[in-house]
């Protein structure tokens, strides 16, 4: 497995070793001793996947201190734009964000440190995301900003993108404080 580093501090590309024969293919997604040879995070408490419509756009999602977790996101079937903002006011890349197509035919996955945002437009019917957590989820603790409100190109063009009513109410960006928060 390759390791690529983002612009984003601690939040990598990384692409598996892809095995290729006339029965189909097989990807590794995990193995313990690489992650912890790259210091990666390597306890995973849920794991669970989503069904997405051609554009359909998820997110912007995260989870609050103290269930703030650790995700590792790859498409299985399809391909996602998906794209991460950096929430960790003492960072340097403080609510900047990157994105990058995740496909089933490139196999690549992305490792997402705590104190992001994610989310994903889908490209393609039948779209199927995976999603490892370091945390299980808490309703209380659940939360996000506005899918428009980070600068993020969505690359949409004449078709409406598919919203839940759950995220098109989140706040703005700008509006989110993270330090609002460690009261809870």
């Amino acid at each position: 497995m390759e390791i690529l580093e983002t612009m984003l501090s601690g939040c990598y590309e990384l692409i598996p070793n892809k095995f290729v024969d006339n029965r189909g293919s097989f990807i590794k997604t995990f193995n313990i001793d690489l992650f912890e040879n790259l210091n990666l995070n390597t306890v995973w408490h849920e794991d669970f996947y989503s069904v997405s419509h051609k554009n359909v756009i998820r997110g912007m999602h995260f989870q609050l201190p103290p269930y703030d977790h650790v995700k590792l996101v790859y498409c299985i079937s399809g391909v996602v734009l998906d794209v991460v903002v950096d929430l960790r006011p003492n960072s340097a890349t403080y609510k900047r964000h990157y994105k990058i197509e995740l496909s089933s035919d490139k196999a690549n996955i992305l490792y997402i440190p705590k104190g992001f945002a994610h989310g994903f437009k889908s490209m393609q019917d039948n779209t199927i995301m995976a999603y490892k957590t370091s945390t299980v989820y808490n309703k209380q603790y659940d939360d996000g900003v506005h899918w428009d409100s980070c600068g993020i190109d969505w690359e949409i063009n004449e078709e409406k993108p598919l919203i839940s009513q759950r995220d098109s109410e989140f706040i703005t960006l700008d509006d989110f404080v993270l330090s609002d928060y460690d009261k809870k």
